[in-house]
């Protein structure tokens, strides 16, 4: 059966609509200036995060909080650009400016708190996996995993209607709603949500997880993260942290599982600790202001 929607609904016309009408913050440009110049200290990347009050104070409860567990008081931006790191605290900035951004999507359609809750507890668990690993900079997982729905919220806000449709699809015949999408548009939010990163130019090293986090054999340069992020999603759904969109727990990819290489065993354990840590991290990173 042809569908209209993939007549109207195209992933470039979607994305074109999209970043016209919501762009990062000004702020957001400008630190990554800064952090990409050469001669620019701690401390003129410190003053740039600090002119956002509410920022701020995200970002030191953040660094105060279970998620990074420092056994010193974290009290100024510059101490946590010391302790996290320029472009970790830049990510983790991206992540908090984002959530500022789509506003005004209906409850019925999209319970945003709920939503926030599925993602950052995917971010947490991501975060803690590549902990395990003995990655190094894990904001980078925590923060492509908070972002990995960030294609829902686009088309909520650009399609509204159409995803109403797909969501009640999904429900209806059991299946799985990106394959709905996929099915109807003939691309799905994970594309979506890679396409705009890409387009804020946010690193690839977030924005291909994302893109990828359904079908993470289609990462290029970042199998890893992707693997990584799939594994936390699928968690995060089997586990009922929240809601995205998706209503059934989609099947795990075994060269994901591979990649990730983690035991089962260690599994229980990385959950546990994640359930800790999420409460005090979503409160901060909902609270207004």
């Amino acid at each position: 059966m042809a569908h209209p929607d993939r007549d109207r609904i195209s992933l470039d016309r979607l994305v074109e609509e999209t970043v016209t009408v919501y762009s990062l913050p000004f702020f957001y440009e400008r630190l990554n200036e800064a952090i990409n110049h050469p001669r620019s200290s701690i401390a003129d990347i410190g003053r740039i995060i600090t002119e956002d009050q509410g920022l701020t104070a995200r970002i030191l409860k953040l660094a105060n909080s279970p998620l990074f567990g420092y056994h010193s008081r974290v009290d100024s931006i510059t101490r946590a650009l010391t302790i996290i790191g320029t472009q970790q605290l830049r990510d983790l900035a991206l992540a908090a400016s984002v959530m500022g951004i789509f506003k005004g999507i209906p409850e019925d359609l999209m319970g945003m708190t709920s939503f926030w809750k599925h993602s950052i507890a995917c971010g947490t668990i991501a975060r803690n996996l590549a902990t395990s690993r003995r990655e190094v900079n894990v904001e980078r997982f925590f923060v492509a995993g908070m972002l990995h729905d960030l294609g829902q919220l686009v088309m909520c806000t650009a399609i509204p209607g159409t995803v109403r449709e797909m969501l009640e699809e999904s429900r209806d015949n059991e299946s799985l709603h990106f394959a709905t999408e996929r099915r109807r548009l003939g691309f799905d939010h994970a594309t979506v949500g890679g396409a705009i990163l890409k387009k804020w130019k946010i690193p690839p090293n977030i924005a291909e997880p994302v893109a990828c986090h359904h079908i993470p054999a289609k990462a290029e340069q970042f199998p890893l993260e992707t693997s990584i992020i799939h594994l936390a999603d699928i968690i995060c759904q089997a586990m009922e942290f929240g809601f995205s969109g998706e209503w059934y727990v989609p099947p795990l990819a075994t060269e994901a599982w591979d990649r990730v290489g983690i035991p089962v065993s260690m599994l229980s354990a990385i959950i546990r600790q994640s359930e800790q840590q999420l409460e005090e991290t979503f409160a901060i990173l909902t609270e207004n202001g």
